[in-house]
């Protein structure tokens, strides 16, 4: 990949994640502080721990790419879904603005990553997008058996519904 084609991917990708933070952190604060136990099944991780996983991987997957190299780390811990909120709040927005301002020849250099890809680092920029919408989804299945709100995520939601803006029909 040439550092004009990875610029340019990377301009796609980073408007997308933008896109993307608001709706992820509207169903992180979703997640009611007294259900954040629940889990669906014994297998699968509680609301508070995929919250977490959520937010601080999609922060690692950005700070990997601005190292130049994935070390891997255990999840965040946080003591309440509003802690995972902040912290989602002021470290996603950073890491996403320190990405943007990578040079072009930075954004093409590859990186291996778990033994099995070796990509330039703007590629990785969708790994951050599907593997945050991956988990966003499976904690907005979570959301209306604890009893909280769905809110609108691609289109509006029965305890959200869509706006039309003013005038359309």
């Amino acid at each position: 990949m040439t550092p004009e084609h990875a610029q340019y991917a990377a301009q796609l990708y980073l408007q997308g994640l933008e896109n993307e933070f608001t709706i992820t952190k509207k169903v992180l604060a979703a997640v009611p502080e007294a259900k954040k136990s629940y889990r669906p099944d014994e297998h699968a991780r509680t609301a508070a721990e995929l919250a977490a996983h959520l937010a601080s991987a999609d922060v690692w997957f950005l700070q990997g790419i601005l190292k130049g190299e994935f070390v891997p780390e255990p999840d965040k811990k946080f003591a309440t879904v509003a802690e995972i909120v902040q912290y989602y709040e002021k470290e996603f927005p950073a890491a996403l603005a320190k990405v943007k301002a990578l040079p072009a020849e930075k954004l093409a250099k590859t990186i291996p990553a778990f033994g099995i890809f070796n990509f330039p680092a703007a590629v990785y920029l969708a790994f951050v997008n599907n593997h945050s919408i991956h988990h966003r989804a499976q904690l907005a299945t979570y959301l209306r058996p604890m009893g909280a709100k769905v809110p609108n995520i691609y289109g509006g939601s029965y305890d959200e519904p869509m706006q039309m803006p003013a005038g359309a029909n």
